[in-house]
């Protein structure tokens, strides 16, 4: 889906904020994503959730080793040791804790031999002594992800399924959550209760959907709703074949039925902003934006940057600054710079031209060559000039 450029006029120049298209940031496909699979996805590429483990020639046991540092959402490190788990087809195999600064340092497949300080190297016989063929196989890691669990804070994943032997061992930083801030669900609560015939035309439509016979899926969920009014999940799969016909006045219906069943379901809130963003519909972004960020405020980080843009347009400046603000913070790895941008077009309107500056020079410095970043360059020139006009002459 090609989504439009937005032209915001701020201090006589013309800022071009293009689509958030940082992929871990990246809205879920319109189709899909409530059940885990992915049929011509908008935003986000096809993965494949196949269970089988591919042989790789040459694929030779090796020791590897994990490292890294857990916070919490203030920067902090965690009151105490969380577990790290790797979580392969299911299953859980404990690889070590963090320390007490949040670091950790484990070499997968010890089944908790920890090292004691993420500083130090592990000696061989403490690393082999949980694993005597002394590592394991980068195809033993597809479909595998490593689970950081701390009481009182929702697991996070990091997924090793791209990892090899000689990658680079240091994953960066996790972050946790606290649970309590989430009420927003990812998997409807009416799945469960649909009637077995519902049920069973739901799953040939997303059959249908992995072979890309998008007519016959439209009419297995058409079917699924027929039997179940309440199926939301069902009906934001409507929504999304719907939206892959170009028929947004459906999609919105499908959607909003998804959410008439379910108001806690996020997906179709994701997909309503979303259309309302193709079609510069400014008050519809912000509103399910928000219902996002109501439901969810930790995991949708670009329902903020979307949110931020809405209310730019708006002009609800302190929302804007904030919701922006919001997607930086969670934005812990740099994937989406452009809401550095966002917030120094926000601190422009807001007259405070040093704040505007400092965001839009630290943008070009993180994407040097993003969509944006010429047109950053002269909005930056210009903020630098005005600046340096109203500093007072040095003595």
């Amino acid at each position: 889906m090609s989504l439009p450029r937005i032209l915001i006029a701020i201090t006589g120049i013309s800022i071009s904020i293009s689509q958030l298209t940082a992929q871990p940031a990246a809205p879920r496909p319109i189709s899909g994503g409530p059940v885990g699979t992915s049929a011509a996805p908008v935003t986000s590429p096809t993965l494949s959730t196949g269970s089988s483990t591919p042989i790789y020639a040459g694929d030779a046991a090796h020791p590897m080793f994990i490292t890294g540092r857990v916070t919490l959402q203030d920067g902090s490190a965690p009151p105490q040791p969380a577990l790290i788990e790797r979580i392969c087809t299911g299953q859980a195999h404990p690889e070590g804790y963090t320390d007490s600064k949040g670091t950790f340092s484990i070499r997968l497949g010890q089944e908790l031999e920890v090292t004691p300080d993420a500083s130090e190297t592990p000696d061989r016989d403490t690393a082999t002594r949980g694993n005597p063929s002394g590592g394991i196989k980068d195809s033993q890691l597809v479909n595998c992800d490593l689970r950081f669990v701390l009481n009182g804070y929702r697991p996070e994943l990091v997924s090793l399924s791209n990892r090899k032997y000689m990658d680079n061992p240091d994953i960066g930083t996790v972050l946790l959550h606290p649970q309590s801030k989430v009420e927003g669900l990812t998997l409807s609560a009416t799945t469960a209760l649909a009637p077995k015939d519902a049920n069973k035309a739901f799953q040939r439509g997303l059959e249908a959907l992995k072979k890309n016979k998008v007519d016959d899926a439209e009419k297995e969920f058409e079917k699924a709703v027929d039997l179940y009014p309440k199926f939301a999940a069902a009906w934001f799969e409507l929504g999304s074949v719907h939206e892959r016909f170009a028929r947004p006045v459906e999609a919105r219906y499908a959607y909003a039925q998804a959410i008439a069943a379910d108001s806690k379901f996020v997906y179709p809130y994701e997909r309503l902003y979303l259309l309302g963003f193709k079609e510069s519909k400014w008050p519809e972004v912000a509103g399910n934006s928000d219902r996002v960020l109501r439901l969810d405020p930790i995991d949708y980080p670009a329902a903020y940057y979307y949110n931020a843009i809405a209310n730019l347009q708006l002009n609800n400046l302190p929302v804007a600054e904030k919701s922006a603000r919001q997607s930086i913070a969670l934005d812990a790895k740099g994937e989406n710079p452009q809401g550095l941008y966002v917030l120094g077009v926000i601190l422009s309107r807001k007259k405070d031209y040093t704040g505007a500056a400092e965001n839009i020079r630290a943008y070009l410095k993180a994407a040097p060559d993003g969509k944006e970043a010429d047109q950053a360059r002269k909005h930056l020139a210009d903020l630098d000039r005005m600046l340096a006009s109203a500093a007072p002459p040095q003595k």
